[in-house]
This record gives structure tokens, C-alpha cells and sequence, in this order.
């Protein structure tokens, strides 16, 4: 009974062991959905890709076999059409070949001048196959590659799954490849920001900062201060989190017309104390270059408005 129950658990907990159709039917689409837009941003061409061999549909799950290769032929039809697109079934089953006074027994899958010479034996009087394509059934989502036959040049490769987690992190890891590269070049990335927070309290102010951290994650530069306080300037810090890649970070301003008065005596402050501490918690609108702001002075000042972010009205584009 025992034993019942923890091989009852174990199929429980055990959820990659278990097919799930609507998971790969899902990853199926978004693969689709990428095959086009590489297609209609130009980094991707028909072209380039047709005639193209469908070398390996291979299911991982038994719940899938029944109809995983037909799905992979409808999204490489809905990217590509269907002119010129080929199954090749013998590309992943044992094959012979009699040459040379030789019987050849080859298994395994094909190499690319094997895929090119079954295709050549198939295709009768039609244009040579110019990519061969592997589409499989992985956990969590499919496993797509496109492959130059005369270059052996990947054309496209990427791990699809149905909310795109393994692309974004891949993206992730090469953002932080080319921020070492950055780095070792000398080059910046800057960022600006105005933000404009009038209700109920006022904090207008313009900031410069400078991308940088394993991830990118850390912005640091100058600030200079329009309301609260009024003409100041001093240095700014944030960090983005990940929801919804919030900046949460604090600015240090210094107020020029209170500094200027104290250089000449130990007066009392003009407008504003000599130093004002801001926190400030800005959330972007999606992808646009517009923002929700929120600031909270020492000066006991509290502003909700809205931050543009990188907008080409700015003094100086980043």
C-alpha cells in the first residue's frame, strides 16, 4: 500500500514525466509566430529558406505522436507557404546504400550531404532542397533549427515554449554578453529621463544615467532639479526590478541658490535646504517611452505624475 502511494506522489509531482498537448500545441504557435516575424522584420527570408526538408517531426511523448508532425508542418506552411516544403522520412530510419562495390548500412540521423543526396533521389525534375529543417517535441515546448545544405549555415535555432521563458532567457544571457563587450570597448549606455510629478506635491527634473551591472540592472548618473528643489543638481541611483521593470532609486540634490549664499556667509537657506533626498519609483507603460512617476522628498513633498523616458524632445539624445 505503501509503495501505491508513493508511486501515486511521484506521478503527481512528476509533472515533466507526463505529456501535455496543450503546452507543445501552444509552443507550436508561438514558433509559428516567430517564423513570421523574423520574416517580416527582414531577418528571415523565404528565399533563403525554401526548398526546405523536413528532416525529424520527432515526438517526446506518446500522447503527441499521433499528430506532432502534422502540427510542425502547418506552422513551417503558415510561415513559408507550402510550395517546396518536404517531408523526408527516410532521413530518420535505418538506410542502405550499394556503391563502389560496397553495401553500405547507415542509421542514426543523416548528416547534411546524406539529406542532400536523398533529397536529389526524390525530387525528381523540382529545384534542389536549399535548407534542411529538425522540429522536436521537447519538455515544456519544441526545439526548432534551420540549416544552410550547401554552407551547413544555421539560419534559425531557438527553443520555443508557450510564454517564451527560455527565449527571454536567452536574451537575458546575451544582454549580458554584449555589456562585457561594452564594457572592455569603453563604450556607454545612457539613459534619460524627465519627470514631471505635479499632483499633489511638485518635483519636476531631468536625470542622465549611465546602464551598467551584470544585468543591466543598475543606472546611476546626475540629476538636475527644476522644482524641489528649485535649481539644484546632484547624483542619481536606480535599480530595475522585475516587475514590470519598475526603476526604484533615490536622488541626492543639491540646492545651487542656497549653495551660493552659503559661500559667501552662513545664512539661513534660500529656498530650499542645501541638500534634499528624493526616492522616486518609476513604472514604465508597457514598451513605450512613457512612464507613471512617483516622488517622495525630505522636504516632506509627495508627486504622482508621468516620466518620459528616452523621448526625442530631450537636449540630448542617448
Amino acid at each position: 500500500m505503501l509503495l501505491r502511494w508513493l508511486l501515486a506522489l511521484f506521478w503527481l509531482v512528476a509533472p515533466t514525466a507526463q505529456a501535455d498537448s496543450t503546452t507543445t500545441r501552444e509552443a507550436l504557435d508561438r514558433l509559428e509566430e516567430i517564423l513570421q516575424l523574423r520574416m517580416d522584420e527582414g531577418r528571415l527570408k523565404a528565399e533563403d529558406v525554401m526548398p526546405t526538408v523536413l528532416v525529424s517531426a520527432q515526438p517526446r511523448y506518446e500522447a503527441s505522436a499521433s499528430w506532432f508532425a502534422t502540427g510542425a508542418i502547418e506552422a513551417l506552411q503558415s510561415a513559408f507557404g507550402n510550395s517546396g516544403l518536404r517531408l523526408c522520412e527516410a532521413c530518420m530510419v535505418p538506410r542502405a546504400y550499394v556503391g563502389d562495390g560496397a553495401l553500405t548500412w547507415q542509421t542514426g540521423p543523416a548528416s547534411l550531404d546524406e539529406i542532400a543526396r536523398l533529397d536529389e533521389q526524390a525530387r525528381g525534375d523540382a529545384q534542389a532542397a536549399r535548407t534542411a529543417t529538425w522540429i522536436d517535441e521537447q519538455p515544456g515546448g519544441v526545439s526548432a533549427r534551420i540549416v544552410d545544405l550547401r554552407t551547413g549555415r544555421v539560419v534559425f535555432a531557438q527553443n520555443v515554449d508557450p510564454a517564451l521563458v527560455e527565449h527571454r532567457r536567452t536574451q537575458r544571457v546575451y544582454t549580458q554578453s554584449e555589456e562585457l563587450e561594452r564594457r572592455a570597448r569603453g563604450e556607454s549606455v545612457t539613459q534619460a529621463f524627465v519627470d514631471i510629478a505635479l499632483i499633489p506635491g511638485q518635483h519636476v527634473s531631468l536625470d542622465w544615467t549611465e546602464q551598467w551591472g551584470p544585468t543591466n540592472r543598475n543606472l546611476s548618473g546626475i540629476t538636475l532639479s527644476m522644482v524641489d528643489p528649485v535649481a539644484g543638481i546632484g547624483a542619481v541611483h536606480y535599480r530595475v526590478l522585475d516587475v514590470a521593470n519598475t526603476l526604484v532609486g533615490g536622488k541626492a540634490v543639491i540646492s545651487l541658490p542656497t549653495a551660493a549664499v552659503r559661500s559667501f556667509d552662513q545664512g539661513d537657506d534660500v529656498i530650499d535646504p542645501l541638500l534634499t533626498i528624493v526616492g522616486v519609483v518609476r513604472v514604465p507603460f508597457g514598451r513605450s517611452n512613457y512612464g507613471g512617476v512617483l516622488s517622495l522628498s525630505s522636504n516632506g513633498v509627495m508627486g504622482i505624475g508621468l516620466s518620459l523616458m528616452n523621448v526625442s524632445v530631450l537636449p540630448v539624445i542617448p
